[in-house]
C-alpha cells in the first residue's frame, strides 16, 4: 500500500531553501503530484494515496513545511509555484496531473495558468481562488499560540520533521502568504483561462471554502467538474475518504476529460 514516510525521499536546493520530495506508488504509472495544505506535510495524504497505487505519486513538502526548510525569501503562492516547477524539472517530468489541497490547490491553479503544457489534469480539494473577507478575518487571527492550542498534532509533526524548526517564524510567514492579495497570491478570476480538465472537490461543511466559491470556480473553468461531499469539512479526504478516493479515481480515468 503506497504511503509517504519522510524516509525515502530527497531534497533539492531551490533559491535558498532545501525542498523535500518523495515518490511512492507505481514507477510505471502516470505521474500524479500531490501538494498539501497550509501547516501540513505530505504524510497528510496517506489515507488518500492508499487507493491510488497505480500512479507514480510524487509528494512535495512545501517550503518551510515538513522536511523542507523555509529559507530567507519568505512564503508566497508564487514562490511555492516556482518550487514545484523546480522539482518537476529536476525529475525530468514534462507533464503531470496535479492534486492540491487548500494552499496546495491555490499553487496548482497558478501552475496550470503559467505552465499549461505541463498539466495533464488538475484536482483542487478545498481550494479557493480568492480571499473573501470572512476567511481573511479567520486567518488574521492565527498565531503560533492559537494554532498550537487547536492543532497540537501538526505542531508535533513540524517539530519532528523540520530540519530548522522555528514555529513562530513559520506561522508568521504562512499568515502573510494567506493574506497576500498581490499578484504573487491568489489567482482570482484568472482561473477562467485554465484549459486542462479540472475536478473541484468540496466538503459540505467546509468553513474556509464556501459552496458559492466552488460553484463559481466550476463556472469559470470550462472543462471542470464539481464533487461535493456531504458531512465533510475542510480536510475532505479524512472526513469522507472512500468517496473522495472514488471520485478522484473516476476523474483520473483516461476517458474522463471534463
Amino acid at each position: 500500500m503506497p504511503s509517504f514516510d519522510h524516509q525515502s525521499g530527497r531534497t533539492l536546493a531551490v533559491d535558498g531553501a532545501e525542498i523535500y520530495f518523495e515518490s511512492t506508488g507505481s514507477d510505471r504509472g502516470p505521474p500524479l503530484v500531490l501538494l498539501h495544505g497550509g501547516m501540513g506535510n505530505i504524510e497528510d495524504f496517506n489515507g488518500l494515496v492508499s487507493g491510488l497505487g497505480d500512479f507514480h505519486l510524487i509528494g512535495i513538502d512545501a517550503r518551510g513545511h515538513g522536511k523542507s526548510t523555509l529559507g530567507a525569501t519568505g512564503l508566497s503562492y508564487e514562490r511555492l509555484e516556482k518550487d514545484l516547477a523546480a522539482v518537476l524539472g529536476h525529475l525530468s517530468i514534462p507533464r503531470a496531473t496535479i492534486l492540491g489541497f487548500s494552499d496546495g490547490a491555490i499553487v496548482a491553479y497558478r501552475f496550470a495558468l503559467s505552465r499549461p503544457s505541463k498539466v495533464e489534469k488538475l484536482i483542487s480539494i478545498g481550494g479557493p481562488c480568492d480571499l473573501p473577507d470572512d476567511t481573511a478575518a479567520i486567518l488574521e487571527s492565527v498565531t503560533a499560540q492559537s494554532w498550537s492550542r487547536k492543532f497540537p498534532e501538526t505542531v508535533a509533526a513540524y517539530q519532528k520533521h523540520n530540519p530548522q524548526p522555528d514555529f513562530d517564524a513559520f506561522v508568521a510567514a504562512s499568515r502573510k502568504m494567506w493574506l497576500d492579495r498581490s499578484a504573487a497570491g491568489y489567482p482570482g478570476r484568472r482561473i477562467e483561462a485554465i484549459e486542462c480538465p479540472t475536478l473541484i472537490v468540496r466538503g459540505d461543511q467546509d468553513p474556509l471554502f464556501s459552496l458559492a466559491e466552488a460553484v463559481e470556480i466550476r463556472t469559470l473553468i470550462k472543462r471542470s467538474q464539481l464533487l461535493h461531499l456531504p458531512a465533510a469539512r475542510h480536510v475532505v479526504f479524512d472526513d469522507s475518504r472512500e468517496m473522495c478516493v472514488l471520485g478522484v479515481k473516476q476523474f483520473l480515468r483516461p476517458e474522463s476529460s471534463g
